[in-house]
């Protein structure tokens, strides 16, 4: 099953995604759900999953504004060099433990709406990342029983400010900017994403490929991931685990190719979704 946040006239909600481009909404389907957070506290996806369409609102996706898959997570924690290829195009040296650093809700924006390029900055760099949205909740969470609290997966593009990212050792600065994390479009059960290892990712910019990547290449893999962090923060659902970015980046190109106000970005991995956001001025 795939899952939205959508705004519609003006009204947060959010929904079960039939054929990619019909939302059934699903607000107040069970009672006290409102938003996909909710939901997956809830517990209810599955029950949400079964509610009968022909008796709830729908909406074409292209008639809303498409909302980060959970615009209201209590942590977005992002892993910092897991893959080796970017790892290497970095000259990192290899790290017994995962680089994490925090970014906030407020820092995203959703499908299809605009990636918004500070104007403190000429180096805007774009991440193509998988996402993880946790479901149950946990605190020191086996590496056995990891996948265990996954509710699901998504897309994600990590914008980055290069330079603020680059002012001291800590990637926070960079990495927080309003509008610069997109997050879409839908969050998709594990059942239909299957092994992750077989799994591609790609992102384009302006349609010329800049990443490409198997989710099998990261060094510290989904499991291990919610291990280590679920052992220093509890995990609530709808929490964001975002995986890591494999080499391509703009940053390490000969010359260096940030982000321009007008260019598209789509990031795609198979059997999760295709995430497009273009770059507009932040309007400062």
């Amino acid at each position: 099953m795939k899952f939205v946040s959508y705004s519609s006239e003006g009204t947060a909600s959010f929904g079960r995604l039939l054929d990619d481009d019909r939302i059934v909404d699903l607000a107040g389907a069970i009672e006290g759900v409102t938003s996909l957070r909710e939901a997956l506290a809830a517990d209810c996806l599955a029950e949400l999953g079964r509610v009968d369409a022909s008796t709830r609102d729908q909406h074409a996706l292209a008639d809303v504004t498409s909302l980060p898959v959970v615009p209201d997570p209590l942590k977005i924690l992002c892993v910092g060099l897991n893959y080796r290829s970017h790892r290497e195009e970095t000259s990192r040296p290899a790290a017994e433990y995962p680089t994490i650093f925090p970014r906030y809700a407020d820092s995203q924006t959703g499908h299809g709406g605009p990636l918004l390029k500070p104007s403190e900055t000429e180096e805007f760099d774009y991440e193509g990342e998988l996402a993880v949205v946790i479901g149950r909740p946990g605190r020191r969470i086996s590496r056995a029983a990891a996948l265990d609290h996954v509710a699901g997966y998504s897309v994600y593009n990590d914008g980055s400010v290069r330079d603020w990212q680059r002012h001291t050792s800590q990637f926070m600065p960079g990495k927080n900017f309003p509008g610069t994390g997109a997050f879409g479009p839908a969050l998709v059960t594990p059942d239909e994403v299957g092994d992750l290892t077989e799994l591609t990712l790609t992102t384009s910019v302006n349609g010329e490929e800049r990443q490409r990547a198997s989710i099998g290449d990261l060094i510290f893999n989904v499991a291990t991931l919610i291990e280590y962090v679920s052992t220093f923060t509890p995990l609530s659902a709808g929490d964001i685990i975002v995986t890591g970015t494999p080499a391509g980046v703009g940053l390490f190109h000969e010359p260096p190719t940030f982000l321009q106000v007008g260019d598209k970005v789509e990031v795609h991995i198979d059997r999760v979704g295709t995430l497009v956001n273009v770059v507009a001025d932040d309007g400062a």
